[in-house]
């Protein structure tokens, strides 16, 4: 879009005033300085805050005027208010899987977004994605993606998460610097998915059945 991005990753301890600015000391006197939001409000970004679910409740409530019919942003320490621009656009994400009744967004949040969801990506764009983002050999970026499909069909208790793109592409990369495809999926796919040795020894006799060598 030809326009600036500012990213901020949500966490427990992101405040307002982290996003809105905060007044710092210079020399004998304080002075203000705009956060991330304010900054992205007056330049006209694009603002993107990743995995909003993570920040609390009271941080991102500031989103609210900015994300219905006023479009502004009210920084109460300088009693000012600026009114959103047209080229200014707030984005947020997160993985629903991780939701829990803690970390999930306010009705009030949820109901000013509109909506993307995100799946998985379909099997032949995901196998180019592995093989242009580790330069492995086609046939085994199908090889695992095939078998990223299959953990994904599975219903295992004690395993919350399914393969994700990300271990696969991990996976790729450690097989493509030589180590063997078997304990390169070990590694990057089924260990980061659970600690339960069973479920682990489970997933391998199906890894097994992908790269029987």
């Amino acid at each position: 879009l030809g326009r600036p991005l500012i990213t901020i990753s949500c966490h427990d301890d992101l405040t307002a005033a982290d996003l809105l600015g905060r007044y710092l000391l210079n020399g004998e006197c304080t002075q203000w300085h705009d956060g991330p939001l304010t900054r992205a409000v007056r330049e006209g970004a694009v603002f993107y805050l990743d995995e909003i679910v993570e920040a609390r409740k009271d941080t991102t409530v500031v989103i609210h005027s900015l994300t219905d019919h006023r479009r502004e942003l009210f920084i109460e320490r300088l009693g000012e208010r600026l009114k959103a621009p047209d080229e200014f656009i707030l984005v947020v994400s997160y993985n629903p899987g991780y939701q829990n009744i803690m970390k999930d967004l306010k009705p009030s949040t949820r109901q000013r977004m509109v909506c993307i969801e995100l799946g998985f990506p379909p099997p032949d764009i995901e196998k180019r994605i592995i093989v242009n983002e580790s330069g492995i050999d086609a046939a085994l970026a199908d090889d695992l993606v095939r078998l990223g499909q299959a953990i994904r069909q599975l219903d295992v208790p004690g395993l919350p998460e399914v393969a994700s793109t990300r271990c696969l592409v991990a996976a790729a990369d450690l097989i493509q610097k030589g180590l063997d495809p078997k304990e390169a999926i070990r590694a990057a796919i089924l260990a980061p998915l659970c600690d339960d040795a069973p479920t682990i020894r489970r997933l391998m006799n199906m890894a097994d059945t992908y790269f029987a060598t």
